[in-house]
């Protein structure tokens, strides 16, 4: 479960205070210091895939384009700052960022062309914070994935299904569609990328789906 330090800090604040010995992930929400749950082995093998197989299109297509161990993405319009799971970034867009070289932080759409969220116990703020704040940001793609069906009832069905979210950027707003099981993922900014939902809520494991006959 996520647990929150209640007194309430500025972006800068939040910087000096993080622990340079990281054995813990901090995001910033709207001035609270929240503590992010420790990630499950499901939880990482899943990340971990995504960020091969993407590390792997983004090589194919000679793309400026890298995944970061840890960065920062920080909305301009409140005192927040996330550390997603899968953070793509434009390295041609770095230099425009007056914060990356010493915090690690972006905040400009063209340097982010795809975000990924792994649910996991904090799935409220994937499925409605972030997507506001990263909308607002104007990043053109953020996925949720959520392998193990932990959002409400009114996101993914009832019963619940492990389901993936792709949000679109299109004049602003969020476009946004949904991927289950043999559905095939489609996205704009890797439309070549040749994965199934069900392949990425396996983490590149054998697939619990039942064979065709």
């Amino acid at each position: 479960m996520i647990q929150a330090l209640r007194k309430l800090v500025t972006f800068d604040e939040f910087i000096a205070w993080y622990p340079e010995n990281l054995q813990q992930r901090y995001e910033l929400h709207d001035g609270v210091i929240v503590e992010i749950a420790p990630p499950t082995g499901d939880h990482e093998e899943v990340v971990g895939f995504l960020a091969l197989n993407i590390s792997i299109e983004i090589g194919r297509l000679k793309l400026p384009y890298f995944i970061p161990k840890t960065a920062f993405i920080k909305p301009l319009e409140n005192e927040s700052a996330y550390s997603p799971d899968v953070l793509i970034l434009n390295r041609t867009n770095l230099v425009n960022e007056p914060l990356w070289k010493k915090e690690s932080t972006v905040s400009q759409a063209a340097s982010i062309p795809l975000v990924i969220e792994v649910v996991s116990t904090n799935w409220r703020d994937d499925y409605l914070k972030k997507v506001a704040d990263y909308e607002a940001v104007g990043i053109p793609e953020y996925w949720i994935v959520d392998y193990a069906a932990l959002g409400g009832k009114r996101f993914i069905g009832n019963p619940k299904q492990p389901t993936i979210w792709v949000y679109s950027l299109v004049d602003g707003e969020y476009q946004v569609r949904q991927f289950r099981g043999s559905d095939h993922i489609v996205s704009f900014t890797f439309p070549e990328l040749n994965l199934t939902a069900e392949q990425i809520f396996q983490g590149g494991g054998l697939s619990t789906l039942p064979q065709a006959t």
